[in-house]
């Protein structure tokens, strides 16, 4: 693993940022929001200038979609003004810093052609897409104006141990989890349109992702397996984690209107840059998250 020396990590109790904790080297800091508030400007300032980081790591945002259609103003807001002051800090505090900043696959809106790589136009579908969208470009402007190394990784899905239901691969590992834990001696798994491919790659590779690519040129970079997977296959894979039948069926109400068949990202840019690749088959992702379910509801029983 590549040594980081002194880190500073923003969102590190979220489901990226605490598998991110896992694989740093060296020292390094990591507030929560009630010790340093990233919406405010000096806090983060203060708080830049303490850690004298070598690197800095921002993944913390409102990274809901639906909570994104029910408030958009402030999920624009909070993620636009958080980035921005992290960069600011980085700017005034310490310019030596590599910065890497959480974006999106989500930027690009529906693919015009598969995979989608760095070159496509950015095309947000939804407030938090625009968000990062926004936040994205306000990190490629602060290397362009002001010289800040910073490193945008584009993640499209992320998987795996600890990820909440509302995520599709989440909700696939919670329900059967649930019908193992109760007794069932089949498990149903309802989602929505089974058919519907997404590209997801482990949480586990995608944190030693954002190690390595720090050391990697200042630019835009996919975060990505360049596999597309359906809800169909994700179940199969999931239901290997668990000792009775599983049976799938579609809910009506989880299916979207307007849902694009495949959505698939390429991750070459990445891989020559900072010589990673996914390690961690889509199998044992979800094994390892149906395992994880499994204990937190032991846990709650």
């Amino acid at each position: 693993m590549t040594e980081t020396k002194r880190a500073f990590v923003t969102g590190a109790s979220g489901f990226v940022g605490r598998h991110l904790l896992d694989v740093l080297e060296g020292d390094f800091v990591a507030p929560s929001r009630a010790e340093v508030d990233l919406l405010e400007a000096e806090a983060v300032r203060a708080a830049i200038a303490a850690a004298a980081p070598a690197t800095v790591f921002h993944l913390a945002a409102l990274a809901s979609v639906g909570h994104s259609w029910d408030d958009p103003g402030t999920v624009l807001r909070e993620n636009v003004d958080t980035t921005l002051n992290v960069l600011e800090a980085v700017r005034r505090e310490a310019p030596a810093a590599a910065v890497v900043v959480a974006s999106s696959g989500e930027v690009y809106g529906p693919p015009e052609r598969l995979p989608v790589d760095e070159s496509a136009p950015l095309r947000p579908q939804n407030p938090y897409a625009v968000s990062k969208a926004a936040s994205d470009l306000l990190a490629g402007q602060y290397a362009d104006a002001h010289g800040l190394h910073v490193v945008r990784l584009r993640a499209f899905n992320q998987a795996g141990p600890g990820q909440s239901d509302e995520y599709v691969s989440g909700t696939i590992a919670r329900q059967i989890a649930e019908g193992v834990e109760a007794g069932a001696s089949e498990v149903v798994v309802r989602t929505g349109n089974p058919d519907s491919a997404r590209d997801f790659l482990d949480v586990r590779d995608a944190a030693r992702a954002y190690v390595v690519a720090a050391g990697a040129p200042a630019g835009a970079y996919n975060l990505c397996s360049g596999r597309g997977v359906s809800v169909r296959e994700l179940v199969e894979l999931a239901a290997r984690a668990a000792p009775v039948p599983v049976r799938h069926e579609v809910d009506e109400a989880r299916v979207r209107a307007h849902d694009v068949p495949e959505v698939r990202g390429s991750a070459e840019l990445l891989s020559a840059e900072a010589d990673w690749a996914p390690e961690i088959p889509l199998e044992r992702t979800l094994a390892d998250a149906v395992d994880a379910w499994r204990g937190e509801l032991a846990r709650l029983a």
